[in-house]
């Protein structure tokens, strides 16, 4: 993971073409001291997982 790419992403009001293991997600936040994003699928908001 690129954690500057994915913090300019998150804080974009623009929703941008992002994906994960081929899924589109959402970056909800990008923690810099862990070096993770915390993210979720499009279709499943309910389902959010950490990524490094």
């Amino acid at each position: 993971m690129d954690k500057q790419r994915a913090k300019k992403i998150s804080a974009t009001p623009v929703m941008a073409n992002v994906t994960f293991n081929g899924t589109q997600i959402y970056i909800n936040n990008v923690d810099e001291k862990n070096d993770t994003a915390t993210v979720y699928p499009l279709e499943q908001p309910q389902k959010i997982q950490k990524v490094f």
